[in-house]
């Protein structure tokens, strides 16, 4: 490993380290955070959810759906946090040592994951509770996880990106928005079959339902790869997807955000 590739590491790491104890300072925003996806598993199980198309318990069914839906939402906490570094002037102090200037969203998008991966956690432990099993193995179970993971990877960078466009933290709130379609207009709750056609056609070809359905195909969920060329090549559009969306916009926001703390 070159100097260069340490010093970052370092620097990257320090930053984690800061942002983690922002949890200790802000212990309800991480709790808020977690609660939000088990409330939603939970209504949409119980109180509005009969699992259009769904063979079988829709609670097999939801809980997949319900796992890459929480990689999709709770990214507006990382968006204020960059907004308000870049407002309040945190960045031409950090500007001011010598550290890596990339080391900040770095450290910034592993908390992120750390957050996510505990969510992860917490909603398969409420999916057991509820009484979801996985019938997939332990090797499954493990490459369902990273691609949910990797889901959200691609998500974060996205959402860096558009809080650097919106530049303001009372901004983020509005930009936010644009990332429920991606949540709603899948295969979360409903088979794409049980919906219009045109409408059918492209939630299967939304990367939350690509990873949906490939984790419901590892979990052992029966006839959920059935039917387009999409929802056949769920495993190959759950790599795709967010592989391409990581190629987009993580060098726009690294660029962008060099350029603005500049």
């Amino acid at each position: 490993m070159s100097a260069a590739s340490a010093w970052v590491i370092t620097d990257s790491w320090t930053m984690t380290r800061r942002e983690l104890a922002h949890w200790r300072r802000q212990p309800v925003q991480v709790v808020v955070g977690l609660v939000f996806p088990v409330m939603l598993l939970l209504m949409f199980g119980y109180l509005m959810g009969a699992g259009r198309g769904v063979e079988g318990e829709y609670i097999g069914f939801l809980v997949p759906g319900m796992l890459a839906l929480t990689m999709v939402f709770g990214l507006e906490s990382t968006m204020l946090a960059v907004t308000q570094d870049l407002g309040k002037g945190v960045i031409d102090r950090f500007r001011s040592l010598p550290m890596a200037t990339s080391a900040v969203l770095v450290g910034r998008s592993v908390a992120d994951m750390m957050q996510s991966a505990l969510s992860l956690v917490v909603m398969i432990g409420v999916g057991f509770a509820l009484g979801w099993r996985w019938h997939g193995g332990t090797a499954a179970l493990l490459g369902a996880v990273g691609l949910l993971l990797l889901l959200r990877f691609a998500m974060l960078w996205l959402g860096i990106h558009l809080a650097m466009v919106a530049g303001k933290p009372e901004m983020v709130q509005a930009v936010q928005i644009l990332v429920w379609p991606i949540g709603f207009f899948s295969n979360a709750f409903a088979t794409p079959e049980s919906m219009p056609g045109w409408l059918g056609a492209a939630v299967e070809w939304n990367p939350l339902s690509a990873t949906a359905a490939a984790v419901r195909d590892l979990a052992g969920v029966p006839g959920q790869l059935s039917g387009s060329w999409a929802a056949e090549h769920a495993h190959l559009l759950a790599v795709g997807w967010p592989v391409a969306l990581i190629a987009l916009f993580f060098p726009l926001a690294v660029g962008r955000f060099r350029r603005l703390s500049h």
